[in-house]
């Protein structure tokens, strides 16, 4: 199978005196399918790895391949539509407009893209509010559902625009248990059912199980893969 990203040699150095080394040397590489987990102690370089594999920080080394497109040298409009267009973000906070409606969260990437219009758009919303089971939800503002509909909304909303990579770093880290089973399903259900690729950074030991591979961090390198 072809991969989807891969990186060679990548590394993330903060200057200073001395400087600081978040990411060094890491050789990756994640196929269309997978769900991959990035486990390690707090301050290992998880995060800052996932911020370059999602081309939200630059590397100071190494290459990063995205279906077959390097993103090393590619500026900073062009890494923004690549994201836009290809990535769907996850975060432990689920950042959602308070001012606007679940729907309404859900259209403001797919608007930015531009692929669809107004109702083509909204019937894809409301599509991925179905596939969440929060169809209910719909013209609800974040303040008036649980925390596990939110980031259920979160999911939803990383998925408008049909991405190939799925990035989450810390999805069920303000979840329950039950919410987080229910998160940790979708995230198998989009790499084993849709085919996406979906890197998962966390702490939580069954999200950890859940994964097909299991990447170890320390010290800001991969101590081993299993």
């Amino acid at each position: 199978m072809s991969t989807l990203i891969e990186a060679h040699g990548l590394a993330r150095v903060l200057p200073g005196d001395p400087p600081v080394s978040l990411v060094q040397g890491i050789d990756l590489a994640v196929e269309p399918g997978r769900f991959v987990a990035v486990i390690g102690p707090s301050g290992c370089g998880k995060s800052s790895l996932l911020y370059l594999l999602g081309l939200l920080d630059r590397p100071t080394a190494g290459s990063l391949m995205f279906d077959g497109m390097d993103t090393v040298p590619m500026g900073g409009d062009a890494r923004a539509a690549l994201r836009l267009a290809r990535f769907g973000f996850v975060f432990q906070f689920h950042f959602l407009l308070p001012e606007f409606t679940a729907l309404e969260n859900i259209l403001i990437p797919i608007r930015r893209l531009g692929r669809l219009s107004g109702g083509d758009a909204r019937t894809r919303a409301m599509e991925l509010l179905r596939a969440m089971e929060l169809e209910a939800q719909a013209d609800k503002t974040p303040d008036r559902m649980s925390g596990g509909q939110r980031q259920r909304v979160a999911i939803a909303r990383a998925l408008a625009n049909d991405p190939s990579l799925v990035l989450g770093d810390e999805p069920t880290g303000n979840l329950d248990s039950v919410n987080s089973r229910r998160v940790v399903e979708i995230f198998q259900a989009l790499a084993h059912e849709q085919g996406r690729a979906v890197i998962c950074v966390t702490h939580d030991p069954d999200v950890a199980a859940a994964a097909d591979r299991r990447i170890h961090m320390r010290d800001g390198g991969i101590e081993k893969v299993d």
